[in-house]
């Protein structure tokens, strides 16, 4: 995927914002002739609507997964990455998706065996290739297990891609209660030297590479998308970090704290108007935001502020885009019209992406089905496909998305069960090795 979702100049406002990377896919031009074809049916009842939204953006993962891994594929399109596309497995995408199993199991998509069936074919897969002082990469191959470079520098260890497969290793350890996939599960989490990816000094640092060793140099800092890496660094059993790797790494000794205003909506953390909206979904696919405080910020506050502000932004519509409105909004990293860009309020370039509204529901309920209603019932030919939305869209430019993500369908099978039921909160949340990081970092939960 050409998202360089994490490695970018502003540490992580425009992480996976380059428009020139390796995924870059031409852009899907409709038929102006397609008069739309048949009205889709409307479906009255909102539990029975995300019930197929959700079930059907989970074949994601489960269908159409990589055969020889199991693993989510980074994007849907064979043609990607110089033809690879449909060989390039994601770490931190499937980890989205296995966070999901349990979901799955619970709503009677797949079976509880089915379901231990697959975690035994991708915990087959992750012990085979090659980890970076138990770290992994961004992405492998699924045809050889073999470390595929997600960059020039790139081709070691990626510690925020590992703990979001981390966090979903952890759900399904705590859901299915399994003796030999809880092991297995356990040796992995055990085997990763968040401690080493310090260099000694009091923060965190996102790639090393056998090669390049920490050529990139990119700290991992605060605000954006990375806070379950400094949650599950302090929370390891075997390599831990202190309390002042993410007091003076992540947090910048309190700097990271800016109380910014927009629409009458304080922001504690983060960029103006926010950010992309997945700095709000992916660590909080785990980490339950409802009760989560410590000395920044109050992360339900924080998280609600910013997917409202990036709601009234849409709405006002500064730019007079085509389509923005109540019943369409949401800007975060996604495919456009000429690439890949991290969509925000200060960086809007005309393109809703789907998973940015769903993925808030826990946030905003009423604004996000208003949303996925508009997405469903009025965009359905052009919008919604075999693994649910496709990834983005743009009426200013007449353009949608002919394909997904794994980083984007992920969240919005997660966030929407956490919307309803609570599920994979409350299973990350039991951990009694992940409150234990959590007590060390000052957090109440």
């Amino acid at each position: 995927m050409r998202r360089y979702l994490y490695f970018i100049s502003i540490i992580l406002f425009f992480s996976c914002s380059d428009d020139n990377g390796p995924g870059y896919q031409e852009p899907y031009v409709p038929d102006p002739d397609d008069d739309g074809g048949s009205q889709v049916p409307q479906i009255s009842d909102e539990e029975l609507l995300l019930d197929l939204v959700q079930e059907q953006t989970f074949k994601y993962f489960w269908d159409f997964a990589e055969p020889n891994s199991g693993l989510a594929r980074e994007r849907s399109q064979d043609d990607a990455y110089g033809g690879q596309g449909a060989d390039i497995v994601t770490t931190g995408g499937s980890g989205f998706g296995i966070a999901s199993f349990p979901a799955a199991v619970e709503r009677g998509w797949i079976t509880r065996d089915a379901a231990l069936t697959r975690l035994d074919k991708i915990l087959d897969f992750l012990e085979e290739v090659p980890k970076y002082h138990g770290a992994f990469s961004h992405w492998y191959l699924g045809s050889t297990a073999q470390t595929r470079a997600f960059s020039n520098l790139d081709d070691g260890g990626d510690l925020v891609e590992t703990a979001f497969l981390l966090e979903g290793l952890l759900i399904c350890r705590a859901y299915f209660e399994d003796e030999t996939i809880d092991a297995r599960i356990t040796e992995l989490w055990e085997n990763v030297e968040w401690d080493w990816y310090t260099q000694g000094e009091n923060v965190l640092y996102w790639h090393w590479s056998p090669n390049y060793d920490f050529q990139i140099g990119l700290p991992i800092r605060g605000w954006n998308e990375a806070l379950m890496v400094y949650v599950l660094a302090a929370s390891s059993p075997t390599h831990p970090v202190s309390r002042e790797v993410y007091t003076q790494g992540w947090a910048s000794n309190g700097n990271i704290v800016n109380n910014r205003s927009h629409y009458g909506y304080n922001l504690p953390l983060g960029p103006s108007f926010g950010g992309p909206l997945f700095f709000s979904h992916y660590s909080f696919i785990g980490l339950d935001p409802r009760n989560l405080q410590d000395e920044y910020a109050n992360y339900w506050d924080q998280n609600t502020a910013h997917a409202m502000i990036n709601y009234e932004y849409c709405v006002q519509n500064p730019k007079n885009f085509e389509g923005y409105g109540m019943d369409s909004w949401g800007l975060t990293a996604s495919d456009n019209m000429n690439g890949y860009a991290a969509h925000s309020p200060t960086n809007d370039l005309g393109v809703i992406t789907p998973t940015a509204a769903l993925s808030s529901f826990p946030y905003t309920p009423e604004e996000s089905m208003q949303a996925l209603r508009h997405f469903y019932e009025d965009l359905n030919e052009d919008l919604w496909g075999e693994y649910g939305f496709y990834d983005a869209f743009s009426e200013e430019n007449n353009w949608f998305a002919d394909g997904y993500l794994a980083i984007d369908q992920g969240p919005i099978v997660a966030m929407i069960e956490n919307y309803r039921s609570q599920l994979l909160w409350n299973l990350f949340m039991s951990d009694e090795e992940v409150q234990a990081g959590l007590d060390k970092l000052g957090f109440t939960y």
